[in-house]
């Protein structure tokens, strides 16, 4: 089944917010305490995928035509949007909820990076679904955790992720017939290495040091093949 590893992915993030809410009623310095533990891997996480890049060009090209695509098309308010009207819907009038933060995040972290690419492609190339499996495991995890800090908006990443994992495993199965192997290879470092820096972004919105637009971002990790594309035509 194709697209089990995405499923699977899904399962472990609804089990690990479920755990998660029994830690939500902890003291707010330690949830500060977790969320800046949190931060801090993340930004490890993403320098770890960012120094992959074997042609930093590329990477800097992406992310500037990335960064005018999403601002141009408004992509972190339509994501906000989206976080409040969820927002809306499941929490009381009086109620203060971060239920658009904890959405948005957990999007990001778990849709951004290799694991999620590669894993998705190895379920639709090999029918292996090692990869998602054991990003699965960990996303379970960073759930939990997330969770505890920002609440129930953490389940709703469920839709992207497997929506994402599950589109790019389908789309794999045919991959072969388009895309030469080489050009799949050098694309996957240079898209690791373009999310790794989004991911670093996101480990310092965690710590409260910068309010980069991350998700306005996004649009660089389809960019990068463009201009991988290009890079190779010439």
């Amino acid at each position: 089944m194709v697209l089990f590893g995405a499923l699977v992915n899904g399962l472990c993030i609804f089990v690990g917010t479920l755990l998660g809410l029994f830690f939500t009623k902890i003291p707010e310095r330690f949830k500060e305490t977790v969320m800046s533990g949190v931060g801090l891997v993340v930004l490890l996480i993403g320098l770890q995928m960012a120094l992959e890049t074997e042609n930093i060009v590329i990477v800097l090209l992406s992310l500037l035509s990335g960064a005018v695509i999403g601002e141009a098309i408004h992509l972190e308010d339509k994501l906000e949007y989206i976080g409040r009207w969820i927002e809306r819907k499941f929490t009381k009038p009086n109620q203060t909820s971060s239920v658009a933060q904890g959405f948005i995040t957990a999007s990001l972290i778990f849709v951004i990076g290799a694991l999620a690419v590669i894993g998705a492609l190895d379920s639709g190339l090999r029918n292996d679904h090692e990869v998602l499996i054991t990003k699965a495991i960990i996303d379970g995890f960073v759930s939990l955790v997330l969770t505890s800090t920002l609440g129930i908006g953490v389940i709703f990443s469920i839709i992207p992720v497997v929506l994402y994992e599950g589109s790019i495993a389908l789309l794999a199965t045919q991959i072969n017939n388009w895309i030469p192997q080489h050009m799949l290879d050098l694309f996957i470092i240079e898209m690791t290495a373009t999310g790794g820096l989004m991911i670093v972004a996101i480990g310092l919105n965690l710590l409260k040091l910068t309010k980069i637009r991350v998700a306005n971002l996004l649009p660089a990790l389809l960019t990068v093949g463009i201009i991988l594309t290009i890079s190779e035509w010439f």
